[in-house]
């Protein structure tokens, strides 16, 4: 594994110099610790994909099966129909440059290829090859270009390096989804046998033995059940999640990243806490343990694949709507692709909340709530008895992660829980060029939160971990929270190298340290077990003049 740079040997290699050749003629830089390792055959042959062969980056012959140029074409030719969406945006370009800087890897690397109008460009030139008649003609004077096996790994190169975030959709007078064109062309790769081993080795397992960490039921429930007994430990409240139990009004599903590692751990306490203190009727399921969906960074097919087995679950359990975890892309595959994929959940109620009776209109279709939405509502209508004081110690600033912020609008909800469980005044926004529907992303999402390509996501995740070293050294900022797993997975380490004195938490985490239960210990310190402020020092003070 290549040592990663420390960040006073990173940003001076920094430059948004214009390079002297053209784009077509620079070859990808397969540097050590800037790409992802090829994924290794036996998860290919686990979800029986195409191709299954040892490959490794660094050999000049990656193993592309005989006929993989037509495999190639007659996969863009299938998409080019079945996604009218992707001929428009390869045709409507204008090459404005509107995207060019609000890319967080171009921000990270001024790698020209990472501005998305130029990775957009990567695929729309072997489309003009092939499929325009100007391109046929002229070639590369009307920017179309053979498609080649250099071609190929410029593909992979780049669009691992693309967190399909949006942002530059955002942007965009046209409205072109780059994300869109990312998945895509990822599909078409994976179509040769071309896919990245951090992300496919967790879709296997997912596909598999249920979660993207491959833990089978046993140890799923060990874990809740570990944390469970943890809130007994520290509040001395009694949470017992139920598992597989047929009837229940809901089934709770949250990303592996809540129940496998900190800080997503406490994040998983929260919710016990919470579901307790309101008597939520809910269950998990030990067989739709994973609401993550990385299919997703992989294919459409495969997104759908493991989307299923999370209504086939709510189906088979009998309960009546689907709460959701802090998850981002668990949340965009189920509210916007779901229905497209596995149809509508007819067999499913509208989520109502049973404390507060609120209908969630926006969850007709899909049936699926979101834990902030949920909360918020419950804060709304006065049903959780509250301690701001108790989150005193936290000075937040808070990530709106890019699936539920920019994708789905889930903007207010977050900030009213934080403005409920934080004592006034510990809430700083970030300059509001970098959130809400503009925020950065981590850096590290779709799949490529690897090890192996730390320098890149390290680049990529500093447009983010600029702004938050920005509100730490002007207001002394000394956690960021979010409301997705996939982000509490990635933030750490960014944070780490970059702004080492700010901790992540996710939301819910925040809302457990602050609720009050009529029969709880004294509380004196918070779900990680960090003192309280203000807590406890009235009897340590009696104790050392006694």
């Amino acid at each position: 594994m290549a040592k990663t740079p420390t960040p006073a040997e990173l940003l001076p290699g920094l430059s948004f110099k214009p390079p002297e050749k053209g784009w077509m003629d620079v070859k990808p830089d397969f540097r050590p610790g800037t790409y992802c390792n090829l994924a290794a055959p036996k998860w290919m042959e686990w979800i029986n994909y195409p191709y299954p062969e040892a490959r490794s980056v660094e050999t000049d012959n990656w193993a592309l099966p005989q006929d993989w140029k037509e495999i190639v074409l007659e996969g863009m030719e299938d998409r080019l129909k079945r996604f009218r969406s992707l001929k428009v945006f390869f045709d409507i370009c204008v090459r404005c440059g509107a995207c060019a800087d609000k890319c967080h890897f171009f921000l990270g690397t001024g790698d020209p290829k990472n501005m998305p109008v130029l990775r957009a460009e990567l695929l729309r030139s072997v489309y003009k090859r092939y499929f325009k008649t100007i391109g046929r003609a002229l070639g590369e004077i009307a920017g179309a270009r053979d498609l080649t096996e250099d071609v190929i790994k410029e593909w992979f190169f780049y669009l691992y390096q693309c967190t399909i975030c949006r942002r530059c959709s955002l942007f965009c007078p046209y409205g072109i989804d780059m994300a869109e064109m990312t998945l895509l062309g990822r599909e078409l790769l994976a179509s040769v046998g071309l896919n990245i081993d951090w992300a496919l080795a967790s879709v296997a397992q997912c596909y598999d033995k249920g979660s993207h960490i491959g833990a089978p039921p046993q140890a799923f429930k060990d874990m809740i059940d570990f944390l469970a007994e943890e809130n007994e430990r520290i509040t001395g409240i009694t949470t017992t999640p139920s598992y597989n139990r047929k009837g229940a009004e809901v089934l709770f599903v949250t990303p592996s990243g809540d129940y496998f590692a900190d800080p997503g751990t406490f994040t998983l306490m929260g919710y016990l806490l919470l579901f307790e203190h309101i008597g939520l009727d809910y269950t998990f399921s030990t067989y739709a343990a994973e609401g993550g969906n990385f299919g997703w960074f992989i294919s459409h097919e495969m997104g759908k694949r493991l989307n299923a087995k999370i209504y086939a679950e709510a189906k088979r359990l009998g309960v009546k709507w689907i709460l959701g975890g802090e998850c981002g892309h668990m949340w965009r595959v189920c509210n916007q692709y779901m229905s497209t994929w596995n149809g509508p959940a007819d067999f499913l109620e509208v989520p109502v909340s049973p404390i507060t009776g609120t209908r969630f209109e926006n969850a007709q279709v899909h049936k699926m709530v979101h834990i902030s939405e949920f909360t918020a509502d419950l804060i709304y209508n006065n049903k959780l008895n509250l301690d701001p004081q108790r989150n005193a110690h936290v000075k937040l600033t808070f990530h709106d992660s890019c699936n539920t912020a920019r994708g789905m609008g889930i903007l207010e909800e977050p900030r009213y829980i934080i403005n409920n469980v934080l004592p006034e005044g510990n809430f700083v926004e970030m300059p509001p060029n970098t959130i809400r529907e503009k925020a950065f992303c981590c850096g590290s999402s779709s799949g490529i939160n690897a090890n192996e390509n730390m320098e890149l996501r390290m680049q990529g995740g500093f447009p983010r971990a600029n702004a938050v070293r920005f509100v730490h050294e002007k207001y002394g900022v000394n956690h960021l929270g979010c409301i997705c797993a996939l982000d509490r997975a990635t933030l750490p380490t960014l944070l780490q190298y970059w702004v080492p004195e700010v901790e992540i938490t996710g939301i819910s985490e925040l809302v457990g340290n602050a609720l009050i239960f009529p029969d709880e210990m004294e509380r004196t310190t918070d779900l990680r077990d960090r003192d309280l402020v203000g807590f406890g020092e009235a009897e340590e003070a009696g104790e050392e003049e006694e």
